[in-house]
């Protein structure tokens, strides 16, 4: 029968036309601003009445909405016992998505871990053209710790498929270019990100090959996964970091290593998402790493807060000799 599925198009607009006050609604609310009834009521086209009815219906999805009655009253977003969902518009996703992939690759290994599951649940829901922004701001911003200005950026969207496919056990297909330029399409069973400088390399299974791989994750584009679960297999030596950084060795950067005069539990939290410490006793440790340009190693050291000696490449020591001769030329005033 037609009435079974009859929909007027007129209630149909006037559901959209709802949920998009709805929406502006919450938007004008977080900013924080303190804000009359009239102000609403002239800023969404509706009466008062619906502006309360539209606030009491926030309230109910858990919004701690404050409101003053009498003349003068109006609403104000309060903080409440829980994150609520947030409406963001163009600009603030934008900004959301460029800082956090700034904090995965310059903040410390908690911060970088949160933000990368943050940027799992921001970047899928996120539309085509604000991702290209977002990636194109990231692209065109050069983090204070990084290596050089010349790095090349992470796709967030590319970062957050692999994160997701490590997390689920599932198959995940990728084009990538290795070293050379070269470029082919790869099928591999992830299983996890690993965090060396400010790069990230993607530890997994490559099917075709037969082999484990490990794979930087600025050089892989069209993630697609295959919604094939995997169980997963055990990296060879037991440790994806330790897989990775052997992969490192004799790749044209020298190895790094000193003697860092305090313990490795003061060292971990500072320096230990960049180098492999291993404790000496207790007010002495040694700090290794492979493939890391020499400026970056020697801000490592440098943001140990403690004193260092034995420093091994030659030229890493004469490059931390000439930063303390420039820092201690003259007093600073």
């Amino acid at each position: 029968m037609k009435s079974a599925s009859f929909c007027p198009k007129s209630r149909q607009t006037y559901r959209m036309s709802t949920s998009t006050r709805f929406l502006r609604l919450l938007s004008l609310l977080q900013t924080h601003r303190y804000w009359s009834g009239d102000e609403l009521a002239e800023r969404l086209d509706v009466s008062l009445r619906t502006v309360r009815r539209d606030i009491d219906r926030l309230r109910d999805l858990g919004y701690p909405v404050q409101a003053d009655r009498g003349v003068g009253g109006g609403y104000q977003l309060a903080s409440g016992t829980a994150l609520p969902p947030l409406v963001l518009d163009d600009e603030e996703a934008v900004a959301l998505v460029a800082s956090l992939q700034s904090t995965v690759h310059g903040g410390s290994s908690a911060l970088a871990e949160a933000a990368l599951r943050a940027l799992g649940k921001v970047v899928p829901v996120l539309p085509a053209r604000l991702r290209k922004r977002a990636q194109a701001l990231t692209a065109s911003t050069i983090p204070l710790n990084s290596q050089s200005s010349a790095s090349d950026p992470v796709d967030p969207a590319v970062l957050v498929a692999f994160a997701q496919a490590c997390r689920d056990h599932e198959r995940i297909a990728f084009d990538y270019k290795d070293a050379k330029g070269a470029a082919t399409s790869r099928r591999v069973e992830p299983v996890q990100l690993v965090n060396v400088g400010n790069r990230y390399y993607l530890v997994a299974f490559d099917l075709d090959r037969d082999d484990w791989r490990s794979f930087r994750v600025d050089r892989a584009q069209n993630p697609t996964p295959r919604a094939l679960r995997f169980t997963p297999r055990q990296v060879p030596g037991g440790d994806a970091s330790s897989f990775v950084r052997a992969g490192l060795r004799g790749s044209g950067q020298p190895d790094v290593s000193a003697r860092v005069h305090a313990s490795a539990e003061q060292l971990e939290p500072l320096i230990g998402r960049w180098f492999q410490i291993e404790e000496i006793d207790d007010d002495n440790s040694l700090v290794s790493t492979e493939n890391m340009n020499l400026n970056w190693a020697a801000f490592g050291l440098a943001m140990s807060q403690a004193k260092v000696s034995a420093v091994q490449p030659t030229e890493l020591r004469e490059l931390l000799d000439s930063w303390i001769a420039n820092l201690s030329s003259e007093p600073c005033r």
